[in-house]
């Protein structure tokens, strides 16, 4: 079981707790307003990423190797999203678990990730067959 799912609630209800006791129905005010500042920049950054992805075509990212070397485990697929500026081509079916997204770039190596509930899970980096291979030095 995720803790997060926990613990933030049972700060936030001890926060407005602790807000009441020291400075009454004002200090609850004053957490009201931080937790809907934080909400608006939360949403503000999530609108400016889907705004960047809306000018790339869809599933396409410069260099699928970079791209794979940033990736780790636990990521979010806004965060995925943002530092490809592009929106993942979707493998998988809609709405359905694991969601599995593709970016590819110009050479075709292409990064397939896998996320459970929005987490990255695990990614894997496909490249075309060069050919014949390089002679050893």
């Amino acid at each position: 079981m995720n803790l997060q799912k926990i613990l933030i609630p049972v700060a936030g209800v001890a926060a407005f707790a602790l807000a009441y006791r020291v400075a009454g129905w004002s200090g609850v005010l004053v957490i009201v307003t931080a937790l809907v500042m934080w909400l608006l920049l939360h949403f503000t950054r999530m609108m400016n990423v889907l705004k960047r992805a809306a000018n790339h075509p869809i599933g396409h990212v410069s260099s699928a190797v970079m791209l794979n070397a940033k990736l780790k485990p636990g990521m979010t697929l806004l965060h995925v999203v943002a530092m490809t500026r592009s929106l993942g081509q979707q493998l998988s079916e809609k709405d359905a678990q694991p969601e599995v997204f593709c970016w590819t770039d110009g050479t075709q190596s292409q990064v397939t990730c896998t996320f459970v509930d929005g987490k990255l899970a695990s990614h894997v980096l496909l490249r075309p067959d060069q050919g014949e291979p390089l002679p050893a030095p």
